[in-house]
């Protein structure tokens, strides 16, 4: 940690490994004015030093709206921009908030074929009339398609590579009865992207842009978009993990950055409290989901503490547990594999430890 921090000052003197300078309506604070152990903390920064992968990027906290740690690892720093892969998701769902507090889209019981012309979309399938928003944020959506399972014609390998995927995606057919059972598909994420942009005549990254980003001060970011101004809503988005862990807080926050209402607070509402337990053990670390978010119910010291995460591959993960106005975001490059998830929760317990009403 030590000689992290030496070069950290060395090289971007504006550093050091816990406080940095304040970003836009985020004062940067000392971790135990916010109710942290500081001799926890150290624990903690030494515990991810001593990672045997180099592959740990950073850990940051927002507590109380206020900045409370910032640790970077293996050559990461504040403004590295980092692929968060199906954590974007979850933004995504943020994203439909922010458009139903802008007046695009009106509930969530609205169906999908509603926002989609036949003129325009001739191949579009009339199974969209019975799926309606909620099914695809639920991943219920009953549409042939899995992410796991490359024979299924949603899935990703069918279409991502196309210049135009939009056409297909509204010609897959339903395999079931919406609603009837979870099955963790990225056609969901991305239908929810393409309705934003076909309301808002907006690319998803474009909206987000407008209405998100530059109120929150993130400037520097990356979201793919085909060569037809398709914006991929499942993940490929890069973010610093500082601005990762901003767009945490807004749900927090009750979809609000400063005095600026950004997300439609009833869908923030019903994004804390929708909830399926249906997804079986296909992730160990989470007990439901719901709004394209897990949900997670865990004993932390004598605390029992509800909370839910974006996941993403290689351990991205995004924390936001509303009792405690806290939000944890963390990088992980280690793709392709488990144990950074596992890490990823090892790495939380501590934080949620090193707080001083837990112990």
């Amino acid at each position: 940690m030590k000689i992290r921090a030496l070069l950290i000052i060395i090289f971007f003197a504006s550093l050091s490994y816990a406080q940095v300078t304040p970003t836009q309506n985020l004062p940067v604070v000392e971790p135990d004015e916010v109710g942290f152990n500081q001799d926890s903390l150290n624990n903690l920064d030494d515990f991810i030093d001593d990672f045997k992968q180099r592959d740990y990027r950073a850990l940051i906290v927002i507590k109380d709206d206020k900045l409370a740690i910032e640790y970077y690892y293996n050559s990461f720093w504040r403004n590295h921009i980092h692929d968060i892969r199906s954590a974007g998701k979850s933004i995504t769902s943020l994203l439909l908030g922010v458009a139903i507090q802008e007046g695009y889209v009106t509930d969530l019981e609205q169906n999908v074929y509603s926002f989609f012309s036949k003129d325009k979309y001739p191949s579009i399938n009339e199974d969209y009339k019975n799926i309606k928003l909620i099914h695809l944020l639920n991943m219920v959506s009953g549409l042939d398609a899995d992410s796991d399972d490359n024979t299924t014609p949603g899935n990703a390998g069918r279409w991502i590579a196309n210049d135009e995927w939009l056409n297909y995606l509204l010609s897959v057919p339903a395999a079931r009865k919406p609603g009837d059972k979870w099955v963790y598909a990225d056609i969901n994420a991305v239908l929810i992207g393409a309705i934003i942009e076909e309301k808002t005549g907006l690319s998803l990254k474009e909206f987000a842009r407008r209405h998100v980003f530059e109120p929150l001060a993130i400037t520097e970011f990356y979201w793919y978009k085909n060569a037809s101004n398709q914006t991929g809503g499942a993940g490929n988005l890069y973010l610093s993990a500082l601005d990762f862990a901003k767009l945490g807080y807004l749900v927090v926050n009750d979809g609000k950055w400063g005095n600026k209402q950004i997300v439609d607070p009833n869908y923030v509402n019903r994004l804390l409290k929708e909830n399926t337990s249906a997804i079986g053990d296909y992730n160990p670390l989470a007990d439901g989901y719901g709004m394209l978010w897990y949900k997670s119910t865990r004993m932390f010291g004598t605390d029992e503490i509800e909370y839910l995460w974006a996941s993403g591959n290689g351990g991205n993960h995004l924390v936001v547990i509303p009792e405690k106005n806290l939000a944890v975001a963390m990088t992980s490059g280690a793709y392709g594999n488990w144990y950074p998830h596992e890490r990823a929760y090892k790495i939380l317990i501590k934080v949620i430890q090193a707080l001083k009403e837990t112990r």
